[in-house]
């Protein structure tokens, strides 16, 4: 499913949505990185596409945007509780299960990451706009539905906003990147 379209593609909206979230102070100018939490993405976007490319088309931020919350997800697990988090496999299922596809979001942001009032909204906000973006990406590429093409920048785009999710989450954690600077004490 790779093509050069795709990766640049996939290249655009991570430029987009990295420089929108230090606009919005969501993240550093270093964005933090998780490996273990990026080696999980394929077997949730395996898990999620069915739903995900199902409310596409009437739904598509909130089919793009409940990636970025799986990602902060992924990113409190990562920092909670590793071990016991890093063997499981239904990620995604647990996410959903527990209110059903369309309260994922409250999911994550209140009973899984503890936000309340101004707090939920204003996470719950930057989402939507950054989902937002994304489609708006997705729209000015102008790529017939149903075509490989089509299907790779969505998945490009879902993964860009799931890593986005995990900097932002890990960021909210305290996980602040600088560059080593050897020359300080």
């Amino acid at each position: 499913m790779e093509s050069k379209f795709v990766d640049d593609f996939e290249a655009k909206v991570k430029a987009d949505l990295l420089k929108f979230l230090k606009e919005k102070g969501a993240v550093d100018e270093v964005v933090p990185e998780c490996p273990d939490v990026e080696e999980k993405w394929p077997e949730i976007v395996r898990s999620y596409i069915p739903d995900g490319a199902r409310e596409f088309e009437q739904y598509p931020v909130v089919s793009l945007g409940w990636m970025m919350f799986i990602g902060m997800a992924m990113a409190y697990y990562w920092d909670t509780d590793w071990a016991a988090h890093s063997g499981r496999k239904d990620y995604y299922e647990q996410l959903r299960d527990k209110a059903g596809y369309d309260n994922l979001d409250d999911t994550v942001v209140k009973d899984l990451l503890h936000y309340e009032g101004e707090a939920a909204e204003k996470v719950s906000e930057l989402v939507a706009q950054c989902a937002a973006r994304v489609n708006g990406l997705l729209a000015h590429e102008h790529v017939e539905p149903g075509t490989p093409d089509a299907f790779g920048c969505y998945l490009a785009a879902l993964h860009q906003l799931y890593l986005a999710g995990m900097a932002m989450e890990l960021n909210a954690l305290g996980y602040h990147m600088t560059p080593f600077d050897p020359t300080q004490n």
